[in-house]
Order: structure tokens, then sequence, then C-alpha cells
């Protein structure tokens, strides 16, 4: 089982660095343009104190530190991802000497015990071989009362809109994947995690499950996004 975990990790972390070119031109494409607000939506959530210290799990191309840096500019980001290739993509737009990046393991995040003043994440979650393991990790390494805020996909939701997601998750997705980055695997893989991963309810509960409080859930774009909130307790 070990073995199968690494091998997977191994496999999505090879995914991402053939896409990081082109990764945030997708992101804008997949989410009509409204990725940047939700970013926003993140670190507002945070609610990171003067001059604070964030930690970005799943960084990537570090849009989520950027958008930090640019509501508290005092503020200290260390980045975590587990994809060179997205980190250099990042690294090379992203030149502010208050973002640190660092690969590592969001299972085995490695940082010190109540070490920042909040945790974010962005489509981080679906792509972890233990679920569970990952927000464990996130609340050892925030303060008692920092917050924990994860951006992710949801599974569509039961409704009259079902059948139009679920085309354009099925093959809208895939087609401009293919035409923008030339890798259909790719793209067949990212919407398709997204259609069966978990439902909110449950990564909700998985969160509590650790000991966070106050967790919350804010759902997105017809419910295909989710922002989840908590809080470490003192």
């Amino acid at each position: 089982m070990f073995s199968e975990g690494r091998e997977r990790a191994a496999l999505i972390r090879s995914m991402f660095d053939r896409i990081a070119q082109q990764y945030d031109l997708m992101n804008w494409l997949m989410t009509l343009g409204q990725d940047r607000s939700w970013r926003r939506r993140v670190i507002g959530e945070a609610q990171l104190p003067r001059n604070g210290r964030l930690l970005d799990v799943a960084t990537g191309t570090g849009r989520i530190a950027e958008e930090a840096l640019r509501q508290n500019p005092g503020s200290w980001v260390l980045g975590v991802d587990s994809s060179l290739g997205m980190m250099r993509v990042g690294k090379n737009r992203l030149t502010e000497q208050n973002v640190v990046w660092c690969a590592g393991d969001a299972l085995c995040l490695p940082c010190a015990d109540s070490s920042f003043d909040a945790v974010v994440s962005g489509y981080l979650i679906r792509n972890v071989g233990d679920i569970q393991q990952a927000f464990r990790e996130q609340v050892r390494v925030v303060k008692p009362g920092g917050r924990i805020v994860c951006l992710e996909t949801a599974p569509p939701p039961n409704n009259i809109l079902r059948p139009l997601i679920l085309f354009h998750l099925r093959v809208i997705i895939p087609l401009v994947g293919r035409w923008i980055t030339g890798d259909t695997s790719a793209y067949t893989y990212l919407p398709e995690s997204t259609r069966r991963f978990a439902p909110p309810e449950e990564i909700a509960r998985i969160m509590q499950a650790e000991g966070l409080e106050g967790v919350h859930c804010q759902r997105l774009m017809f419910g295909t996004m989710m922002i989840l909130t908590a809080t470490r307790p003192y």
C-alpha cells in the first residue's frame, strides 16, 4: 500500500511538471476567469495578522502566495510543493524576497509545530493519498487560533445543471487541455478527479475529526468549487 501511494504521488508530480508552463492559463480558462477572485477570498479567510507567517501547501506557481503579499505586504510566505516544475515557473515570475519556495510532501510538511499564523492550499486535497494525514499536518504546523483554508474542486451537485457540468468536465476541458498543453492525459485526470472526489460534507467531517473548529464550506461556480475554512483551537 505504501509503495502504491508513492507511485501515485510520483505520477501526479510528473503530470504537474509537464503542464507547469500552461497551468495558469488553463486555470483561467477552466474557471472562466474566476480563479483570481477565489484566491482573494482564500487569503481574506486566512485572516493573517500584520506581518504574519503563511504556509501555502501545494503552492504550484505561487498564485495564492502572490495574492497573500498583495493583501498583506508585510507577510512572509513559505510555498511548499512536490512539483519543482511548477515552482520554477512561479519563482521566475514572483521574485519577492518574502516568498520562500520549498520542495516538500503535504503528508509530511518540512515545518516546525505551531510555526504559522495560517495555512492555505489550492487544489491539493483531491490529489493526496491520505486526506486525513494532510489535514493533520496542517493542524500541527498552524498556531493555536490560526486559520486553515482549503480551496478545492467539488463533485457536481445533483441538480438541473449536472449534465452540462459533466459535459464540460468530460469533453470540453480535455479538448481545451490538449489544444493548449498537448497533454490529453493530464486534463482527463484533473476533471475526472473532480467528479470522483468526496463531497464537501465529507471533507468537513475529516477536518472536524482532526480537531478543527468552526468548519465552514462555501460552494462556488454552480457548486463545483468549494472553500473550506476552520480554526485550530487554543
